[in-house]
């Protein structure tokens, strides 16, 4: 039977922290609208967990980079489910054009991991469905971008997620991700032999998201509201690396300037413009954000508020 990906490549993302509480609110006050996920897990709580790979270069370029607010920006991760060495991984490109989040990803033989990630050539042959031309192509652009940022695994993020999604499709999603951890990465995905770090979560234990990819829901906006939820910024990989400790050089203003045109004449070479016509702007106008500059000079892409449109790649 072919693999199916049932991943949406592009659409908003809005997050918040919540408690456990606010969390069976929020999931009794959607339940007329969604269903649980494929993958959910009952003997779970009907969640599944989550381990992602990401890659960065020595210097935490694109740590970096998502610290200090640019708002077009691009993530390599290899996120895998499980520890099972026949199962599949995937390199996805997470990418933010402003408000907008686009995902690529290959699904990948683990077996090629390890090889891939040492700066081989891809081949059709590393592909889960050789014949998958799509996936082929984002796997070349994930190894290309990977070269320009001279990244390689960095560190291993890992959280379990509850996840409900619409009835009839994927437009709409609703997720709950608990026990965010990380470890460093060490030559290998193995999940036994991790020393882990808990990033603490000052205003709750659960990160909520509410995905969409065309206006937003009304429904989710009366959620926002009737709970009184504000978004917060919450890259778990940048939690993460935070919680572990130092491992790479905090850069410079000027450097960061020059890594930002790095990333930028990365994308414009090597991804495709988002097509105009794939995401329509959520009517937030009622909900605006608040201004901000940062000290050296960018704008803020983490304004403090309600649901305004900034999210975090």
């Amino acid at each position: 039977m072919a693999f199916v990906d049932h991943m949406q490549r592009n659409r908003f993302e809005f997050k918040y922290l919540i408690d456990e509480r606010c969390a069976r609110g929020v999931r009794d006050f959607a339940r007329p609208y969604l269903v649980h996920d494929r993958y959910a897990r009952p003997e779970l709580a009907y969640a599944y967990p989550i381990y992602s790979l990401y890659l960065d270069s020595p210097g935490l370029t694109i740590y970096n980079t998502t610290t200090c607010g640019h708002r077009n920006r691009f993530k390599l991760r290899i996120r895998y489910y499980n520890d099972k060495p026949t199962s599949p991984v995937f390199f996805e490109i997470k990418r933010r054009v402003n408000d907008v989040i686009l995902k690529e990803r290959a699904a990948v033989k683990r077996s090629s991991v390890e090889r891939l990630l040492a700066g081989r050539l891809p081949e059709r042959s590393d592909l889960l469905e050789e014949s998958d031309t799509k996936s082929f192509s984002a796997l070349c652009r994930f190894c290309q971008l990977q070269q320009i940022v001279k990244a390689d695994g960095r560190a291993i993020v890992a959280y379990d997620r509850e996840a409900w999604n619409a009835p009839d499709n994927d437009h709409v999603r609703l997720t709950f991700d608990r026990k965010v951890h990380g470890a460093w990465y060490k030559n290998s995905l193995r999940l036994a032999d991790k020393r882990w770090a808990y990033p603490p979560l000052p205003s709750g234990e659960v990160i909520l998201e509410l995905k969409f990819t065309g206006r937003f829901p009304v429904w989710m906006r009366d959620l926002v509201q009737q709970f009184d939820l504000y978004r917060v910024c919450m890259a778990k990989y940048v939690s993460c690396v935070m919680s572990l400790g130092p491992r790479g050089s905090v850069l410079t203003p000027n450097r960061l300037a020059a890594l930002s045109c790095e990333q930028t004449s990365a994308l414009s070479t090597l991804l495709p413009a988002p097509r105009r016509n794939l995401v329509q702007p959520p009517d937030v106008s009622t909900l605006p954000a608040i201004p901000g500059r940062l000290p050296n000079g960018l704008p803020n892409a983490f304004p403090v508020g309600g649901p305004a449109l900034v999210s975090s790649a």
